[in-house]
């Protein structure tokens, strides 16, 4: 029912959004949602990243700065989801460079939102952007307890936070992709591909829209609040 009721607030917001004077969520020209140059900022860079215990790499079809940075709070913090089909194309290629051009028949498996962040913003940020991107996802991923907030934790403290949070089901036999919205440490996208492996899937890739620029030299990555606050 959640589902249903997600995607007709999503179309309402889409609507909205013709309705209501806005700024560029790039840049904050008026009038305009997203003026061409940062449009442009969104074309899609594919980078890959490196996911912690040998859970894999994921692909990100943009670097989480600057543009791409802004844009994306804008969906996840200003409620403004009619950019989620600005972002799209980029977990497009996120997904593309997973799979390559072999034709298989996958699961696209969003990491799940937690129920408060649900409530608060009435959509699913990964689902709603993976919708725009034209692909059909499998709510296969329950979270089984809730993780502590993540912020001020270092890369070994987030893994273990997250580390059993998870549970799939429906996916035994069955090849999945694993989709989110930002990778910061790439603890939760980890957890994920753990727990769908013990319910018996096989990883076919794991694709995000963005994933933070490392700070120099302390390990570290920008952007503390996308894994606490899903």
């Amino acid at each position: 029912m959640d589902d249903a009721a997600s995607i007709v607030r999503e179309t309402l917001f889409d609507a909205l959004a013709y309705i209501v004077a806005v700024d560029c969520a790039g840049c904050g020209e008026p009038d305009t949602a997203l003026c061409d140059a940062c449009r442009a900022a969104l074309d899609p860079a594919p980078v890959p990243v490196l996911l912690p215990g040998g859970a894999g790499t994921a692909w990100a079809g943009l670097t989480f700065d600057a543009e791409p940075a802004r844009v994306l709070r804008a969906v996840k913090e200003d409620g403004r989801v009619g950019l989620a089909r600005a972002l799209a194309p980029a977990l497009a290629a996120g997904v593309g460079r997973c799979l390559g051009w072999e034709a298989i028949e996958v699961l696209v498996v969003p990491v799940p939102t937690t129920r408060a962040s649900f409530r608060r913003r009435g959509f699913r940020v990964p689902d709603l952007i993976a919708r725009r991107a034209g692909l059909r996802v499998t709510r296969a991923l329950v979270p089984v307890r809730q993780a502590s907030d993540q912020r001020g934790l270092g890369r070994a403290e987030r893994r273990d936070n997250v580390a059993g949070s998870l549970r799939a089901r429906g996916v035994h036999g069955r090849r999945v992709v694993v989709v989110d919205d930002v990778v910061t440490t790439g603890a939760t996208l980890a957890e994920a591909c753990r727990a769908l492996r013990e319910a018996g899937a096989e990883i076919a890739g794991i694709a995000a829209v963005a994933a933070t620029p490392r700070r120099r030299g302390g390990g570290a990555e920008h952007s503390d609040a996308f894994e606490t606050h899903r």
